[in-house]
Order: structure tokens, then sequence, then C-alpha cells
């Protein structure tokens, strides 16, 4: 049985930080990675991260409720980029939807 991981869970990173999500497999450039989408939480926009399996210490799936609750505990939030003067809008995705992909080769 090949199931692909999904579940909401809390994801422990090394370097003593964490993510909490629903979380799901996706393969990038032949690798599979792991895939943690945030949701929104009052002024915080929902964003996903990924992360290749060297950098997760452990998984725990659990449900939205407490996966969303840990999200909401931690200060953990997308990249925010500088932008320059004069610059008006930095024209980057923080939440990237799975129609964003092609999965086709």
């Amino acid at each position: 049985m090949n199931k692909k991981f999904e579940s909401w869970a809390i994801v422990e990173l090394f370097g003593h930080s964490t993510i909490a999500g629903f979380v799901s497999e996706q393969e990038i450039a032949g690798s599979s990675m792991i895939r943690v989408d945030v949701p929104k939480i009052n002024d915080r926009e929902p964003f996903t991260r990924i992360f290749g399996h060297g950098a997760i210490y452990g998984i725990t799936p659990t449900t939205e409720e407490n996966a969303t609750a840990v999200a909401a505990s931690i200060d953990y939030r997308p990249v925010s980029l500088y932008l320059l003067p004069g610059q008006k809008s930095a024209g980057a995705l923080a939440y990237i939807d799975d129609d964003d992909f092609d999965d086709t080769p």
C-alpha cells in the first residue's frame, strides 16, 4: 500500500522549532518533501512551507482543531519580503494552491 500521507499535524523541526497545519507529501525535483499548509489565524494569512525529510524531527497527527490551536500559539509567519523604496508590491504568493502546480511530467 502506497497511500500518501495527508493529515492535520504538528511538525517538530530540527533547530527546536515547530509548525502546525495540514501536512501532506509533495514531490519536488524527484524528492519527496513534506508540505505544511498553515491555516488563516486571526490577522495572519494562510501560508505554505515545504520541508525536506532531513529537517523533520517528528510528526504528530492530530485533529484540525488541535493543529490550528498549536499554529495560533506559534509566531511562525511566512517569509516577509523587503520592498525597495518606491516598490509597491512584492508580487509573491505566501499560500500555494494545488492548482498552481501541474503534476504531469
